[in-house]
């Protein structure tokens, strides 16, 4: 079965306390064919999101209770990355500056332009693609990293830093053939059809 088919379709996730305002970014959001669930409060979002859900939040930033900052300190401190949208007033500016810096992708005043808010959102949902993607690459070169053996790993390690077969045989104190035998499980096992790509790889699950 096709896991693209299956997959659930990324959700915008609205949270303010404004139910005006709900109901007409809902309608602006679903009029382009995006599912949308609405909040009126962070407290509410909270309780009905589960980490790993696909999709970004729309995220007032004045709002009774738990605030919209502290909201995204929450997320921030529990490494629930998905992408933030601030939608402030204009009297919240610095906040959503403050935001900004906590990991905000982008800030949009009150009142809106719908197209410049719908852009915000599609930006929004790319980058949430793109950094699952690379989550699973990244589970999957740590499966396969853990198939190398202690040397495998040793010799990995100084290939991807740039040491010459004949130098990693000189560290290890074993022959040259024996380290291109290293080398040559470390390529297969990794799945690595080039070391411009082993050393992508390596780069990659140390971030």
């Amino acid at each position: 079965m096709n896991q693209e088919n299956t997959a659930p379709q990324p959700t915008v996730f609205v949270v303010d306390d404004d139910e005006a305002m709900r109901n007409s970014l809902r309608w602006l959001i679903e009029s382009v064919g995006l599912p949308v669930q609405c909040h009126d409060s962070a407290e509410s979002f909270l309780e009905s999101y589960y980490p790993g859900r696909s999709g970004c939040l729309l995220l007032d930033v004045r709002m009774p209770g738990m605030s919209g900052l502290e909201l995204q300190e929450y997320l921030k401190r529990n490494e629930i990355n998905i992408p933030v949208i601030v939608i402030t007033g204009h009297g919240d500016v610095p906040m959503s500056v403050r935001a900004m810096k906590e990991g905000a992708i982008d800030f949009i005043e009150k009142p809106f332009n719908d197209e410049l808010l719908l852009d915000a959102i599609r930006n929004a949902l790319a980058l949430d693609a793109r950094q699952r993607e690379k989550q699973a690459l990244r589970a999957e070169l740590a499966s396969r990293l853990a198939l190398l053996t202690p040397r495998e790993h040793e010799v990995m390690d100084m290939v991807t830093a740039g040491r010459s077969n004949k130098e990693i045989a000189s560290a290890l104190g074993v022959s040259a053939k024996t380290v291109e035998a290293h080398r040559a499980k470390v390529m297969d096992k990794m799945k690595a059809g080039s070391l411009a790509e082993l050393v992508r790889m390596s780069m990659l699950v140390r971030e």
